[in-house]
């Protein structure tokens, strides 16, 4: 599991990548329109990750790391966070 998680972060990273570089160097009109639209919506989906997922982040000792980690990677980082021990209850 965890070489699909650092795959899919390294492949989430690569198509920020070309974000950028369609930023920079704008590449013909139908492809440019689609990777800005592509961009976008990606990142409109990671924001909400952050918001959604900023409950679980309260343990955590470099809380804004993680949050910066999620907006780049995505779900790729919230599923490679350890889950906290829940404490068993006496009934």
């Amino acid at each position: 599991m965890k070489f699909f998680l650092g795959l899919g972060k390294v492949l989430t990273i690569a198509f920020w990548g070309v974000v950028l570089f369609n930023q920079m160097a704008p590449q013909p009109l139908p492809l440019n329109l689609l990777i800005n639209a592509a961009g976008g919506l990606l990142l409109c989906l990671h924001v909400l990750e952050v918001l959604f997922f900023n409950g679980s982040l309260r343990g955590r000792s470099h809380r804004w790391f993680d949050r910066l980690q999620i907006l780049l990677t995505g779900i790729f980082h919230v599923m490679s966070i350890p889950r906290a021990q829940e404490t068993p209850r006496n009934a």
